[in-house]
């Protein structure tokens, strides 16, 4: 049985969030969503630009290898879009060549006629654009552009969380790491203590000092006292 326009909207929301939880694969939930666009409005194909760090990174999602090559370019609605957090529509392709000159010569030869960029933006930030093409010269109907919003209001929650999730393992990872490496500093220190007749402050100390003076890290020369690779009497008290 065919689904409602209503059925589909739903599955495909359904389907990106699925694709946040599962490995929160950003290239592949730009991908998914600019596909889910195109199939859900109509449309012959759909870009997304994400521009991340004042726009020096960015990453691209298409629902097709044609719009992936405009996507990846400098110039068009959707790059005007992500750095002005505004819509930019283009409703006749053949009459923007002064603006966009390598764009609109792509769009045009790949049989695309018309543009319409929706800023991906939560609050105050804007982190990228949603890019509609069509076939047809004129503007989206106001419902094709209220579904169109919606979905770029989705992505961009969907990936604000996914960096959320991102910066909380990282940040996870690196406080692992401090206690991981404080527990070996804590070893070493017994280690170097039993062997020179050092309190644990002393050995320590010899420790820091072997390490600044050879330029080691100090969790590093720790690991090397535990395991027994490195001479704890090269160490001055």
């Amino acid at each position: 049985m065919t689904s409602t326009p209503v059925e589909e909207l739903a599955e495909t929301f359904v389907e990106l969030a699925d694709t946040m939880v599962d490995g929160c694969d950003q290239g592949a939930f730009l991908n998914l969503l600019a596909d889910r666009c195109a199939r859900l409005l109509d449309l012959p194909a759909a870009a997304l630009l994400l521009v991340e760090h004042g726009g020096q990174a960015r990453m691209e999602g298409a629902s097709d290898d044609p719009t992936r090559v405009l996507a990846r370019l400098d110039e068009g609605p959707g790059p005007d879009c992500a750095r002005s957090g505004e819509p930019v529509i283009a409703p006749d392709l053949t009459r923007t060549s002064l603006r966009w000159p390598e764009f609109t010569a792509l769009a045009l030869s790949t049989g695309f006629t018309s543009a319409h960029a929706l800023p991906m933006r939560r609050r105050s930030s804007v982190i990228g654009s949603l890019t509609l093409f069509s076939e047809d010269i004129g503007e989206l109907d106001k419902a094709t552009g209220r579904v169109g919003q919606a979905a770029a209001d989705l992505a961009t929650i969907g990936l604000l969380q996914i960096r959320a999730l991102r910066r909380q393992e990282e940040i996870a990872g690196q406080l692992q790491h401090a206690l991981t490496s404080r527990v070996v500093i804590e070893q070493a220190k017994g280690v170097t203590g039993e062997r020179m007749g050092l309190g644990m402050d002393a050995a320590f100390n010899a420790l820091r000092r072997y390490a600044r003076s050879n330029n080691v890290r100090i969790a590093e020369l720790a690991a090397s006292v535990v395991d027994g690779s490195f001479d704890t009497g090269l160490l001055e008290p």
